[in-house]
């Protein structure tokens, strides 16, 4: 697992120790920064099911200005410092350990509004419905926002959720990636 463009290109990066965690792969990464980038003039990312990191840091190497990492696991934590640190964007992030619905809760008292928030739970264990209803509801997204939602290829995700609209879907073996917008219409 790399780094796969920007200021970090090549920089290897740390999985989380046990089988717990599954890391988007550098080809899945690459083809799903050159559709929704390749590259970032700033704004902010969340990083809400962090694992080691590997997306945000991605976005961060690709030009976003900020990330904030949230994952449950201890270790996935440890795992994304030490990554941060490797890289040298420990001043451009904030890492927590906490679980999604409580960070969503944090972020909402915070008034914090995302460029790109990137939702990769474990596949066993999605939620991705509620989350893409919370943020909308919660207005987190930016107008001219992406969302990207990396789940099984078997999960069927709704074509408009709330106000956000998918406007891609990619398959990837077992792994899909679902990308939503702000509805155009809505936005207005």
């Amino acid at each position: 697992m790399r780094v796969v463009s920007g200021t970090c290109k090549g920089r290897p990066l740390k999985s989380v120790p046990g089988a717990g965690t599954r890391p988007t792969t550098d080809k899945v990464k690459e083809a799903l920064f050159n559709i929704i980038g390749p590259y970032f003039e700033g704004g902010t990312v969340l990083d809400l099911f962090a694992g080691s990191g590997g997306l945000g840091i991605e976005a961060l190497s690709r030009g976003i200005d900020h990330a904030i990492f949230v994952d449950k696991e201890y270790k996935a934590v440890q795992t994304v410092k030490a990554n941060l640190d490797a890289c040298g964007f420990t001043d451009r992030a904030e890492v927590y350990r906490n679980d999604s619905e409580r960070a969503l809760k944090a972020i909402i008292k915070r008034e914090l509004r995302f460029s790109l928030i990137m939702l990769d739970p474990p596949y066993k264990k999605q939620k991705l419905v509620k989350l893409l209803e919370e943020i909308h509801k919660e207005n987190l997204l930016e107008e001219s926002g992406i969302i990207v939602c990396e789940h099984g290829s078997d999960i069927h995700l709704p074509d408009v959720v709330g106000g956000l609209v998918r406007y891609r879907q990619e398959t990837y073996g077992i792994i899909a990636i679902s990308i939503y917008k702000m509805d155009k219409a809505e936005a207005e």
